[in-house]
């Protein structure tokens, strides 16, 4: 039965309440930490051996969800876990006659839930860029003695890598990839991006932005569905796959066959499947939007 949090008539200002039968909760519960523990497993077998992935480990350095906590499930908001007496991250949840709720999402983080929103809508209605061709790895090694991936070799010589940065024009849309470049670099790109300028150059076509969404997905953890923040974690999986195949590091050693984009074969390549990531990015985004602003009346 469906019910706003008040008992009173639903209207379209109030949230529905939704209660889950014990054993429906416990199942999705059941297939979401299944389909998490395929990730999580093998992360923490590397950690055991002091082992380093330089492709999956970045899902869980870079960004600052850890291991439990993408394997802890949630309905997300309005939903009452018949049942349920101690779940998992309790200061959120409280208890109700049925079972257990989350609480309401804390006004504090209301501001930043407002700023999501607008950003979210406005990175979705930008026209996409697909002329990058992946080229922040390779600006992040130009001419640099120090790089990222030190255990891994490059795939060209230095003087062929530098000279193919240099026969191309940059164009990088999103400061935490510019950020990253290296001095000799930043130059290069016709943006000389800046923090301030996020929300007004981030485009729905750009790798790192699709890759993001895992970010703003557990932002607001748990008031989202587990299922659409493990939606988010695999497609910034892919695109994690798709940006250091095209980078100058050589990964056969590691299952990933190379994206030449020195070639243009290889360009096109990388923008058919950039393009694939942008389609597959879509749906998901507006789903978390809709998380967002369900939570910004929760």
């Amino acid at each position: 039965m469906a019910y706003d949090r008040r008992g009173d008539k639903p209207t379209k200002d109030r949230i529905f309440v939704i209660s889950l039968a014990r054993e429906v909760w416990q199942e999705r519960a059941r297939k979401h930490h299944t389909r998490v523990e395929q990730w999580v497993d093998p992360l923490l077998e590397r950690r055991s051996r002091h082992a380093r992935h330089p492709v999956y480990d970045f899902l869980f350095e870079y960004y600052s969800f850890r291991p439990a906590q993408l394997l802890r499930w949630s309905p997300g908001p309005g939903v009452i876990l018949e049942g349920a007496e101690m779940i998992e991250g309790a200061g959120v949840w409280e208890s109700v006659r049925e079972g257990q709720r989350l609480k309401a999402f804390p006004d504090s983080r209301k501001e930043f839930v407002d700023w999501a929103i607008n950003f979210l809508s406005s990175t979705a209605e930008r026209s996409p860029n697909f002329s990058c061709f992946g080229l922040h790895e390779w600006a992040m090694v130009y001419r640099e003695s120090a790089i990222r991936h030190q255990e891994v070799p490059l795939r060209l010589s230095r003087p062929d890598l530098d000279g193919f940065l240099e026969s191309q024009q940059l164009s990088c849309t999103h400061f935490d990839a510019f950020r990253f470049f290296s001095e000799q670099a930043k130059p290069r790109n016709s943006l000389q991006l800046e923090r301030t300028l996020t929300a007004e150059m981030d485009q729905p076509a750009c790798i790192h932005v699709n890759m993001d969404l895992y970010r703003f997905s557990y932002k607001i953890a748990p008031w989202i569905e587990s299922e659409l923040l493990a939606d988010a974690f695999a497609l910034a999986r892919s695109a994690r796959e798709l940006d250091m195949r095209a980078s100058p590091y050589d990964l056969t050693e590691f299952g990933f066959d190379p994206i030449p984009i020195e070639t243009a074969d290889g360009r096109a390549h990388y923008v058919r499947l950039q393009r694939e990531i942008a389609r597959l990015a879509e749906p998901v985004r507006e789903r978390i939007l809709s998380a967002y602003q369900l939570i910004r009346r929760y």
